[in-house]
């Protein structure tokens, strides 16, 4: 294994190129005849850096193990998200699960990922570089991780939305160049008149 860069932050060579990061651990106690055993669950994304990326969850009465076994998890339930340009979204998506809600919206080159704790854990793992992302409701890490993901799941490719359409991806990028160009001749004129 390489040396960590971050505490949170380590890439398995050895396992074709993972990166994990542990976002939430907690201590979680087992009430029995004696008293309370006391353990740990840990929550783990996984990604390679390239669009693949997944997240797991893991109990044990160790740290170690808890996170070894969350890994385990994130790794066997990874899914692909489209990158444009291998740096943000195609276009902007939202996500939900429980009472967490979030918002992910794609950004020019140079912005950064601009989200919260567990979000970010999840854009860095999948190897985007430029996103804003906004979270509403619910602060669990767990929910926030997994409202993400149901964000990424929705994202498509717009090949994949021309073919949904019946029509050619040239076409489509065409008509996207059209209208992101009249948008933005507007507001020049806009800023010219003032």
């Amino acid at each position: 294994m390489a040396p960590r860069n971050d505490r949170n932050d380590r890439r398995d060579d050895h396992d074709d190129g993972f990166v994990d990061k542990l976002v939430h651990i907690n201590r979680v106690a087992k009430v029995v005849k004696g008293g309370r055993r006391f353990g740990f669950a840990a929550l783990v994304v996984v990604g390679d850096l390239k669009g693949r990326v997944g997240f797991g969850h893991g109990k044990a009465r160790e740290v170690p193990e808890a996170i070894r076994k969350a890994t385990e998890a994130a790794k066997r339930d990874l899914i692909f998200v489209p990158l444009r340009d291998g740096r943000t979204l195609h276009h902007d998506v939202s996500g939900r699960h429980g009472a967490g809600k979030v918002i992910l919206r794609t950004a020019e080159a140079g912005t950064g990922i601009i989200a919260g704790g567990p979000m970010r854990a999840v854009f860095e793992a999948v190897g985007m570089h430029d996103v804003v992302a906004k979270s509403l409701g619910s602060s669990n890490p767990y929910n926030m991780v997994r409202a993400t993901f149901d964000g990424l799941k929705n994202a498509t490719h717009p090949k994949d939305v021309a073919a949904r359409r019946g029509i050619k991806y040239s076409t489509l990028q065409a008509r996207r160049q059209h209208t992101h160009g009249a948008a933005s001749a507007g507001a020049d004129e806009a800023a010219a008149a003032e």
